[in-house]
C-alpha cells in the first residue's frame, strides 16, 4: 500500500540542477508483465537526453512509481511526489483508468506525458500523449481483415474498465464501416484465470474474429486457453495491446492466426528500428526483456517531455501547452510531431510468426483523427 506522504529517495532533495520525473509503470498486476521493459526504455531515452545536456541546463532523473496498483492510491503517490517538489513531471505506460484518476490531481501543475495506447478522448490541459488511438489504430486494422480475410463478425473479449468499453463501442462502428458486426461482448475482471465460459459463448456464436482488447497476463492466459480450447481454427484475433514479451510468454503453439496492431514493432526493417536495437542491447544486454511497442512507448515518453520542456524553456504548463504545436523530436518511431497534444505516427499491421512478429503493412489511415 502507498503512503500518501511517501519519504523521497536520498538523491530526491531540492537540488536545482536536477529535474525529477515520475516514471509511472506497472510492477505489479496483468501489466507487471512489460514493466520491467518499460523501465529500461524510459532509463535509456533519460540517459540520451542526459548526454546531449540535459533539461533547461538540469540532469533528468527517473523516479520510479507502481503503476500496477488501484488507481487511487497512485494518483494519491504520485501527487505527494509533486507535493514535494520532487518530481517536475510525470510520464510512464499505465491503464486509462490510472490516468483517469491521476490526471485531474497533477496535470495543470507539472507536465504529463501518458504513453499507453488508449480509448481516444483525453483533453486535458497539460496531459500529452505519445500513442495509438482506436480510429487511428483499429478501424483501418478491422478494415483491412475485412478485406483480405473476410472478417464480418466480431467477438469482443476485455477487461473491465474504460480502454476496452470504449474502445469496443468504436468497434461497432468499425465493423459497420464494413459491412459486419460485433456479434458478442464479454468483459472479465483484471486478473482473470478461467475463461472457459467466455470460449463457450465465442464457440456457440457465428463470429469469425475475436477482438482481444486484455491487458497483459490476462491476454496471455486467454491465448493459451483458446488454442487448447480449438478455436483458432474458426477465428482468427486481432490485439492493439500485444507485445513480443506477450507474445512470447504465450507461446508459439497459443498465437496462430494471432493479429497485433501498433506503431512500433521489434521486428520493423528500418534504420530507425534498428538503430533503437543497437543502442537497447548494448546499454543491457542481450539477455535483457524484449523489446516492444508498450516498452518502447516509455522511451517515447522521455523524449516529448524533454522537447516540451525545451521548446518552452520553462516548467510552466501553461507556457508548455502553448508551445506545444511546435514541439518534434526523433526516435525509433521516427521524427513525431504533436498535433492536438497527441503524436501522429505510422500504424503497422503483423501477424504473430512464432515468437516474432511478422510485420505485414502499414495501414492507411485515411486522414483519421482521435
Amino acid at each position: 500500500m502507498f503512503r500518501h506522504d511517501p519519504p523521497a529517495p536520498e538523491w530526491f532533495t531540492a537540488d536545482a540542477s536536477v529535474l525529477g520525473v515520475a516514471l509511472v509503470v506497472p510492477m505489479q498486476g496483468p501489466a507487471g508483465i512489460f514493466g520491467p521493459t518499460c523501465e529500461l526504455c524510459a532509463q535509456l531515452a533519460a540517459e540520451e537526453v542526459n548526454r546531449a545536456g540535459g533539461v533547461l541546463g538540469r540532469e533528468l532523473r527517473l523516479l520510479p512509481v507502481d503503476g500496477g496498483g488501484s488507481p487511487r492510491e497512485i494518483a494519491d503517490h504520485v501527487e505527494a511526489l509533486v507535493d514535494l517538489g520532487v518530481v517536475q513531471g510525470v510520464t510512464g505506460w499505465h491503464i486509462s483508468s490510472v490516468r483517469q484518476a491521476l490526471a485531474p490531481r497533477i496535470a495543470h501543475r507539472v507536465p504529463y506525458v501518458y504513453t499507453a495506447l488508449y480509448e481516444g478522448g483525453e483533453h486535458t490541459a497539460g496531459v500529452f500523449l505519445t500513442s495509438e488511438t482506436p480510429r487511428d489504430q483499429l478501424r483501418p486494422a478491422m478494415g483491412l481483415l475485412a478485406h483480405e480475410r473476410g472478417v464480418r463478425r466480431w467477438f469482443v473479449v476485455g477487461n473491465d474498465y474504460v480502454w476496452p468499453r470504449r474502445t469496443a463501442r468504436a468497434a461497432h462502428e468499425y465493423a459497420r464501416e464494413s459491412g459486419g458486426a460485433v456479434d458478442g461482448e464479454v468483459y472479465l475482471p483484471l486478473g482473470t484465470h478461467d475463461f472457459e465460459p467466455v470460449l463457450r459463448r465465442i464457440e456457440r456464436s457465428e463470429a469469425d474474429a475475436v477482438l482481444m482488447l486484455l491487458v497483459g497476463s490476462d491476454a496471455v492466459r486467454f491465448n493459451r486457453a483458446f488454442a487448447a480450447y480449438g478455436l483458432p481454427a474458426r477465428c482468427l484475433r486481432l490485439s492493439t495491446l500485444m507485445d513480443e514479451n506477450m507474445l512470447m510468454a504465450s507461446g508459439p503453439s497459443a498465437t496462430e492466426d494471432l493479429y497485433s496492431t501498433a506503431g512500433f514493432f521489434a521486428s520493423l526493417a528500418n534504420q530507425d528500428t534498428l538503430d533503437f536495437h543497437g543502442q537497447y542491447a548494448g546499454r543491457y544486454g542481450v539477455e535483457a526483456p524484449a523489446l516492444g511497442s508498450l516498452g518502447e512507448s516509455c522511451y517515447e515518453g522521455v523524449l516529448l517531455l524533454a522537447a516540451l520542456l525545451r521548446q518552452a524553456g520553462t516548467l510552466d504548463v501553461t507556457a508548455i501547452g502553448a508551445a506545444a504545436g511546435s514541439v518534434s523530436y526523433e526516435g525509433p518511431r521516427g521524427l513525431m510531431h504533436l498535433r492536438g497534444r497527441h503524436v501522429r505516427q505510422r500504424i503497422y499491421l503483423a501477424r504473430a510468426d512464432g515468437l516474432d512478429f511478422d510485420v505485414l503493412t502499414e495501414l492507411d489511415l485515411h486522414g483519421s483523427r482521435s
